[in-house]
């Protein structure tokens, strides 16, 4: 299938690592201009050497940071086609149940994951209304579906953010600007071993288990499909949400999760 995306532009906001740098390369693989903004200064100095991305390093909680990336990368790739918000913490703490976490856990969760797409979505938005076209999407989790009990603020977050992408779906409908959200179900990656990790801390000695065993168990046992969901996948599903193939979705919640979320 030809998407037809060659010579368009890609910005990744938490793009140096994971689901997003996944998602950055499907853009590049597609012959698309890709920037990447995130707050690892090392991370994407060595991207920019290697994968040839321009980037911007600012943290997602810095409003004024993402107007400035906004301003350089449409500088230096000519435009902004595309706009992906992969960005994305955890409390570090298991919350089940939620008092086991103090308040104080929240506010730096709902910061990155609620407030950080918000701040983007206002320093891009207006840019991609005025071109009237282009397509916003952010990744968000099957914990925003579920009431997640491992992570509340991680989960309310991200419910969150659902409900805002649907905001502003119906705000940029009119300027022919999609948005989209892409919900990850179980992924190997280092926000999915933090909850591994502060589960086992509560656990006796003799009970706990290393990550590959945990990570089989725990598959099998919420996952229909009984496999792990990888990078590349979301990749694959981002490129093809920005092309035309996909010109009538928009304000939509897709899962890649193995049939852990089944809506009936």
């Amino acid at each position: 299938m030809d998407l037809k995306l060659t010579g368009q532009t890609c910005v990744v906001v938490g793009g140096a690592s994971g689901i997003g740098l996944a998602i950055a390369r499907a853009f590049a693989d597609e012959n698309c201009g890709v920037g990447i903004v995130d707050r690892d200064e090392v991370a994407m100095t060595e991207l920019a050497e290697s994968d040839g991305f321009e980037t911007f390093q600012g943290d997602i909680t810095d409003a004024e940071a993402m107007v400035d990336s906004r301003e350089h990368l449409a500088r230096v790739l000519g435009r902004v086609d595309h706009v992906v918000v992969a960005a994305g913490i955890g409390s570090g703490k298991f919350g089940f149940p939620f008092w086991n976490l103090e308040t104080s856990d929240w506010p730096r969760v709902l910061a990155v994951n609620l407030l950080g797409p918000v701040l983007v979505a206002h320093a891009y938005g207006p840019g991609l209304a005025g071109q009237n076209s282009g397509t916003m999407l952010f990744l968000v989790s099957v914990a925003a579906q579920i009431g997640s009990q491992t992570d509340p603020p991680y989960s309310a977050a991200k419910a969150g953010v659902i409900n805002f992408m649907q905001c502003a779906a119906k705000d940029l409908a009119p300027y022919k600007v999609r948005v989209n959200a892409l919900s990850p179900g179980m992924v190997k990656t280092p926000l999915n071993q933090s909850v591994w990790a502060a589960g086992q801390e509560l656990l006796p000695k003799n009970e706990r288990q290393d990550y590959e065993s945990w990570a089989t168990e725990k598959i099998q046992k919420i996952s229909p499909l009984g496999e792990w969901q990888t990078p590349p996948e979301f990749g694959a599903l981002a490129v093809f949400l920005a092309s035309q193939h996909a010109k009538n979705i928009t304000g939509q919640t897709l899962n890649i999760d193995g049939g852990q979320v089944m809506h009936s």
